[in-house]
């Protein structure tokens, strides 16, 4: 009874272990990948937070000074 439960345990453990030596393997060679991608993100400004920076400070400049040119009555 011992053995068929040892053979039961190693055919169960045989046939799990492939994938997850498959997708530990996966997450070693992307983990370089993933870390630069996420560096260049933080380093970069996007269209979106270069515009609201951009209206952030002609906000600031209107309240400061009216100008004409930038500042707008919507």
């Amino acid at each position: 009874m011992k053995t068929l439960t040892a053979v039961a345990l190693c055919a169960v453990v045989s046939l799990t272990l492939p994938g997850c030596v498959a997708r530990t393997a996966y997450n070693v060679v992307r983990a370089p990948i993933n870390a630069t991608s996420k560096a260049v993100d933080w380093a970069t400004t996007s269209g979106d937070e270069a515009d609201r920076a951009r209206g952030r400070v002609l906000r600031k400049k209107c309240a400061e000074r009216w100008d004409d040119y930038y500042c707008t009555d919507d």
